[in-house]
């Protein structure tokens, strides 16, 4: 492959006709020059052409033992001049894009960003992307993240470019504006700007790569020399050099043992301030409902009984995903919109209830027929008998099945994480995504679910115990 790369380098005359012999290894690389931080003349070195972009070009240049030649034009003009054969690379901030895969080989990225909201310094009032809603935002009209905005319910004032959007937002007429995370890492590294943050993310991602003609055949080498700037770390050395951060995308991943160690608190406080919470709340609620249910299957009344019949059956006849789905993303087709943690409330709640109910009601029905009977001669209303008498005993009989439904219930919270929910496993998926160390989080969470899960075994047996002492030998 380095060859052909070779090869096609040295077969073609670079614009202005530089004096170079056929033996001559070298790679036309077109570029602005004119696109501060990643092609631009640095004052300070002599006028010398510098940048993100032109510095990974020429380390990939060093990898591939080639010499990078700059062919400086502007940007309208780079890909034209790409596909007549003058410059053999474009390294300009190109964006992958499909559009883009279609007529040219792409690189793998060198740079990868992501929509992020900017604000002032003083507005803690936006900390995501829905947080944009009413409020106003500066956007290019010719830009993708004006319709991000659009779409978040933020008001798009148009303008030309993120400087004069920062200076809106520095004078306070706007809220917010969008923008890749290179391009304002790249502002704020140049200006020092401390006046305006990064308040969020979007959630959108961008991934800058070299572009070359289509069959090419430089793509293998290039990606090589890419793949091992990433792994010793060069590529991240150049973005800290001139945006101030790591936007190369290709950190040290942190070994299992560290990933996992960095983790054990947010995985806990995931488990402890929501799956936990979420069980607990659903479960009683889903008893009560229990109870009613039970009580209106063993009614006289047919009406009652029926109703109570066809609950269950709805319940235990359909998956909880598809109760938690129509709940969370069909009833605000109806007008009726709720909140992710709300919306897992009310599915497990309604899930537990159809289930418990019939626990409920066959630990009644397991009461003899004669404790009613005398409960009633002594002058018993129902309500008062029910109370006094038949749940006491039921609940010992009972224990065991709702114990299982409890510990059940806390296994299946982590359904809500594909509503939004950001419980125990949605808190393992979102640390494994950019490592793609899944086995060791997905393990870290399933080991606290299995905690939670024995500390209720061991209430459970406890709690049977207790119940025994009553029982006559």
């Amino acid at each position: 492959m380095l060859i052909a790369l070779v090869t096609l380098a040295c077969g073609q005359g670079a614009e202005g006709g530089s004096d170079r012999n056929s033996s001559t290894r070298v790679l036309r690389v077109g570029t602005e020059g004119t696109y501060a931080p990643f092609s631009f003349h640095d004052g300070k070195a002599g006028g010398t052409l510098s940048g993100y972009d032109v510095d990974v070009a020429r380390a990939v240049g060093d990898k591939l033992g080639i010499h990078i030649e700059f062919v400086e034009m502007p940007w309208d003009s780079l890909f034209p001049a790409l596909e007549a054969g003058r410059i053999d690379v474009v390294a300009n901030q190109v964006t992958a894009s499909p559009e883009r895969q279609a007529i040219y080989d792409l690189s793998k990225p060198y740079a990868v960003g992501e929509g992020v909201i900017v604000t002032r310094a003083t507005d803690d009032s936006i900390t995501s992307l829905k947080d944009l809603s009413g409020k106003t935002a500066a956007q290019s009209m010719t830009s993708n993240w004006a319709a991000v905005a659009r779409q978040a319910g933020a008001k798009v004032e148009a303008v030309d470019g993120f400087t004069p959007a920062i200076t809106l937002l520095d004078q306070g007429r706007i809220d917010a504006t969008i923008n890749d995370s290179i391009a304002v890492y790249a502002y704020l590294a140049s200006k020092e700007n401390t006046s305006v943050k990064i308040a969020a993310k979007t959630g959108q991602r961008s991934e800058q790569t070299f572009a070359a003609r289509k069959g090419s055949g430089l793509l293998p080498e290039l990606n090589r020399a890419l793949d091992e700037l990433g792994a010793d770390g060069t590529l991240a050395k150049i973005s800290e050099k001139y945006l101030k951060t790591n936007a190369s995308g290709s950190a040290p991943a942190p070994s299992t043992t560290r990933l996992i160690l960095d983790n054990l608190w947010p995985l806990a406080k995931a488990t402890i301030t929501i799956t936990i919470p979420l069980a607990a709340i659903s479960f009683v609620i889903g008893l009560v409902i229990a109870l009613g249910v039970a009580l209106a299957r063993l009614s006289p009344n047919r009406v009652l009984s029926g109703a109570a019949r066809c609950y269950i059956s709805i319940i235990r006849g359909t998956p909880l995903l598809v109760q938690l789905f129509l709940i969370f993303f069909a009833l605000p087709e109806a007008g009726i919109k709720i909140d992710a943690f709300p919306a897992a409330v009310i599915a497990f709640s309604l899930n537990v209830g159809g289930y418990a109910a019939e626990v409920i009601r066959s630990a009644i029905a397991s009461i003899p027929k004669g404790q009613w009977e005398a409960a009633q001669t002594i002058g018993m209303k129902y309500p008062t008998t029910l109370r006094r008498i038949i749940l006491p005993q039921a609940s010992r009989v009972a224990v065991p099945p709702l114990s299982n439904t409890l510990i059940s219930l806390v296994k299946d919270t982590s359904l809500a994480s594909t509503i939004l929910v950001t419980e125990l496993f949605r808190t393992a998926q979102i640390v494994a995504a950019p490592t793609f160390k899944f086995f060791a989080m997905y393990g870290t969470a399933a080991a606290y679910y299995w905690i939670v899960c024995l500390a209720l075994s061991a209430g459970q047996n406890r709690l049977e115990k207790r119940l025994e002492r009553y029982v006559a030998k």
